[in-house]
C-alpha cells in the first residue's frame, strides 16, 4: 500500500534505465513538489540493474536528510521512487561564472554528505548539480552513491574524489578563486581514480554504449541526439535561414517531439521549412514545431544559447530567472518566449 500519490505533471528525462518525471506528491502531510523516477517499464534484463539503482539512491537520500541540500525522499516502491523536487537549474545550464556564493554552498553541502558517511561518486557530472532559486547548491542523482559504516580508507579516497570533482567544476567557473591547497588536489588523483580510468571507465563504457546503447545526453531525448544533426542541415540550407537549433520536448504519448528554432528572413514560413524537409529527407518525421525567429539568442563569442532555448521548448519558462543573460540575450529571447509553439506539454495523471 502506498502512504500517497503521485500527480504527474510532466516527463523530464527518459534513458534505458528510467523514466525521470515531474509532478507533485500527496500524502497525508499535503502536497510537495516531487520527482518520480519509474523503472517499471524498462527492458527486463535491466530491471535489476535500475532497482539497485533506486534503492541505493533511496538509501543515500534518507541518510541525507537533513543537510539542507538534498531532497527527501517520499516513497520507494517496486518500480518506482518518489523524491523532493529542488526548483533549480543544473550547472551546465547555470553557469555561474564567478559566483564564489554558490561554490561555498557547494562545499557546505558536500560536507554534510560525507559527514554521513555518503560517498557520491558521480559528481563529475555537472547535471548532478543544481543551482537552486535561492542560489544554494543542491546534490542530485544518489544512483551510484554508497554509504558507509564508518570513514573507512575506501571511504575517504572516495570522498577525496568527490572533493576534487567540485573543484574541477570551480576551475572551470571560477579559476581564479583556486586556492594553492585546492590547486594541489586538483592535481592528485588518487590511486583508485586512475585504476578505474585504466580499466573500469573502459569496461563501463563498453558496457553501457556498446551493449546497452545507453548515452548520457543531459536530460536530451535520442530524437534530439540522432535525427536532430540531420535535420538540421537540410533546414540551414533553405533560402533565406541563417541558423538554425534544434532542441526536443517530451510528448503525451511518452516518447520526444523535435523543436526548431530558425534565425530567417521574415519571408521565410514554418509551413515551407515543414514542406522542405518532408521532400529532402522521405520517411524522416520533420520537427514537430518549427518557430521562425529574427534572431536567436547568443553569448558573447556568438554561441547560441542552448540552455534558453531549450527551457522555451520545454515550457518551462518559470525557469528562465534563474539562468544567467545579458541584455542583448533576453531582447533576443524575448519575442520567441511570447511567440513559442509548445503550449501542451503537461500531463496530469496519478498512481
Amino acid at each position: 500500500m502506498t502512504s500517497g500519490a503521485f500527480i504527474l505533471d510532466s516527463v523530464l528525462k527518459r534513458d534505458i534505465f528510467s523514466t525521470i518525471e515531474r509532478g507533485i506528491w500527496r500524502d497525508a502531510t499535503g502536497e510537495h513538489p516531487a520527482v518520480r523516477r519509474r523503472y517499471d517499464d524498462v527492458k527486463w534484463w535491466v530491471k535489476p540493474l535500475a532497482r539497485s539503482f533506486a534503492r541505493r539512491e533511496a538509501r543515500a537520500l534518507r541518510r541525507a536528510e537533513g543537510s539542507g541540500h538534498t531532497v527527501p525522499v517520499y516513497e520507494l516502491a517496486e518500480g518506482y521512487l518518489v523524491r523532493g523536487f529542488v526548483d533549480g537549474v543544473p550547472l551546465q545550464l547555470a553557469r555561474p561564472h564567478g559566483d564564489l556564493a554558490w561554490f561555498r554552498s557547494a562545499r557546505a553541502g558536500l560536507r554534510e554528505v560525507h559527514r554521513r558517511n555518503i560517498a557520491h561518486n558521480d559528481l563529475a557530472k555537472q547535471q548532478n548539480w543544481l543551482r537552486a532559486a535561492d542560489g544554494s547548491a543542491v546534490l542530485m542523482d544518489f544512483q551510484l552513491a554508497v554509504c558507509f559504516r564508518g570513514r573507512s580508507k575506501l571511504f575517504r579516497i572516495a570522498a577525496y574524489e568527490d572533493i576534487r570533482h567540485l573543484l574541477k567544476h570551480k576551475r572551470s567557473y571560477c579559476p581564479e578563486a583556486l586556492t594553492p591547497r585546492e590547486k594541489r588536489i586538483l592535481a592528485r588523483k588518487s590511486v583508485f581514480n586512475r585504476v578505474w580510468m585504466a580499466t573500469g571507465k573502459k569496461l563501463y563504457i563498453f558496457v553501457t554504449r556498446r551493449l546497452l546503447s545507453y548515452q548520457d545526453t543531459e536530460g536530451r531525448g535520442p530524437r534530439a541526439m540522432q535525427e536532430g544533426p540531420r535535420i538540421a542541415p537540410e533546414i540551414a540550407g533553405f533560402a533565406g535561414v541563417r541558423d538554425v537549433h534544434i532542441t526536443d520536448f517530451p510528448t503525451a504519448g511518452g516518447s520526444f517531439g523535435l523543436y526548431a528554432f530558425v534565425e530567417a528572413d521574415p519571408a521565410v514560413t514554418a509551413e515551407a521549412l515543414h514542406a522542405h524537409v518532408a521532400g529532402r529527407l522521405p520517411g524522416q518525421l520533420p520537427p514537430e514545431h518549427i518557430q521562425v525567429v529574427a534572431a536567436l539568442p547568443r553569448s558573447a563569442d556568438g554561441t547560441v544559447r542552448d540552455d534558453l532555448l531549450r527551457l522555451v521548448a520545454l515550457n518551462q519558462i518559470d525557469q528562465m530567472a534563474l539562468l544567467p543573460k545579458s541584455d542583448a540575450e533576453a531582447a533576443a529571447l524575448e519575442p520567441i518566449v511570447r511567440g513559442r509553439l509548445n503550449l501542451t506539454d503537461r500531463l496530469r495523471r496519478g498512481i
